[in-house]
């Protein structure tokens, strides 16, 4: 089994004296995923919990539609191969195009949104999760307790799952703030639990449009972070009754989009 967590040696400065120390690092390891023959993405990750990751990551990118879809997973050391049922159909080259057009995000954000539009990317619903701003503010805290790896080593991305009342769900950690969402978002799927109509996502960093386009995908209606969202992940929240929070901590947020669902 890989490990998420390093032990290498180090020289500890304090102040004006230093000694020897042994640290504690967030593995960061190559993952390539395919489909069948084809591989479709690499990305570097945190080892553990790889199938939910390479599930997430399909679903969200319109390639999954369901776990009824998937025939099985087979996995190596960094190497995952997806395989579908027969009978269903994926249009690489639809793929490949969409992948383009949301890395280039930053010249083309209008042609991401599109891409969106047209793989029919849920609007959230309006009777979804309403949550009270007091909740919303003990969040961080709650996550930052269940953050196992992040607290020995400090160098994790986190994503948790909440329902309306603050209860956490689910928390998956990773090198790639993009990489925890789909492993959170793939063991939901596993489990039966998509679309997470009545549930709130938080993430450790900033959100991003592709962060924005995950939670869509998943059904997700309130998605809120520690950092600061871009402009293109507010555009893509607005166009679509998202509500994203921003700047969670500190007994403070701001709402960027969807109000109606905080109290």
């Amino acid at each position: 089994m890989s490990r998420n967590i390093l032990t290498v040696p180090i020289q500890k400065v304090e102040g004006q004296s230093s000694a020897p120390f042994q640290d504690l690092l967030a593995v960061e390891e190559p993952l390539e995923i395919r489909l069948g023959k084809s591989t479709i993405s690499i990305t570097m990750r945190t080892p553990g919990h790889d199938a939910e990751l390479a599930l997430g990551f399909l679903f969200s990118e319109g390639i999954l539609p369901g776990p009824r879809d998937l025939q099985d997973v087979v996995s190596s050391k960094n190497l995952l191969t997806v395989h579908l049922k027969p009978d269903v159909e994926v249009d690489l080259d639809r793929l490949k195009r969409h992948f383009y057009t949301t890395s280039s995000c930053g010249v083309c954000g209008k042609a991401s949104i599109e891409a969106l539009r047209m793989q029919a990317c849920p609007l959230a619903s309006s009777e979804s999760a309403v949550i009270a701003s007091s909740v919303i503010h003990r969040l961080p805290a709650v996550l930052r307790e269940d953050q196992r790896i992040f607290e020995r080593t400090g160098g994790l991305h986190a994503a948790a799952l909440f329902d309306s009342s603050g209860a956490l769900l689910l928390v998956r950690e990773d090198v790639g703030r993009h990489n925890a969402v789909d492993k959170l978002i793939g063991a939901e799927l596993l489990a039966g639990h998509v679309p997470l109509q009545d549930k709130l996502l938080l993430v450790s960093g900033r959100t991003s449009f592709e962060l924005v386009q995950k939670a869509l995908m998943a059904g997700v209606p309130i998605l809120a972070a520690v950092g600061a969202p871009s402009s293109l992940a507010v555009e893509t929240a607005r166009r679509f009754n998202l509500t994203l929070l921003g700047f969670v901590r500190d007994d403070r947020f701001n709402i960027y989009s969807g109000a109606s669902r905080i109290q």
